[in-house]
């Protein structure tokens, strides 16, 4: 397991193609998935200083907040509620270049100004949600969305 980031430089995708691999080989040998996903969220926020980086995992008819870099949060949203839980309701990406465009907008940080969700599905079933949130509008997109994809990928969720 490495523990020292190596954060590069360059464009979107220079940094994701850097990240990956040391996010794997954090994850690589820790069966914990709360070190896990804490150790993701950590390398993320640390390579694209974004404003917040987090998992809310699924827990019966909720998402309750997981590991998460970044001020304080939400801790449970109710599906269909908010990007998050109009991701998990979904089953798919939002992307949102303007929360303040978004019907129902959960404002935890009056700083977010973007964001992106991931569902976290495994065997059919959403366990999760990734959720980032940035200090500019338009921050992400396509680009952040396939590679923020193949990081859950990586994750063993048992």
């Amino acid at each position: 397991m490495s523990e020292d980031l190596q954060i590069a430089s360059g464009s979107k995708t220079e940094k994701y193609e850097s990240i990956i691999p040391q996010i794997r080989a954090l994850m690589e040998g820790e069966p914990d998935l709360i070190a896990n996903l804490a150790n993701v969220t950590a390398a993320l926020k640390e390579q694209f200083g974004w404003l917040w980086v987090g998992f809310y995992l699924v827990k019966k008819d909720q998402l309750v907040l997981g590991p998460f870099q970044g001020s304080i949060a939400c801790t449970r949203i109710a599906k269909g509620k908010g990007v998050c839980g109009t991701c998990w309701e979904k089953e798919k990406p939002v992307i949102v270049a303007n929360v303040e465009d978004f019907p129902g907008h959960i404002a935890c940080s009056s700083s977010s100004k973007s964001e992106i969700v991931l569902p976290v599905i495994r065997n059919g079933k959403v366990l999760a949600v990734l959720d980032v949130d940035s200090e500019l509008l338009n921050q992400f997109d396509k680009t952040d969305q396939h590679y923020l994809q193949e990081v859950i990928a990586s994750i063993d969720f048992g």
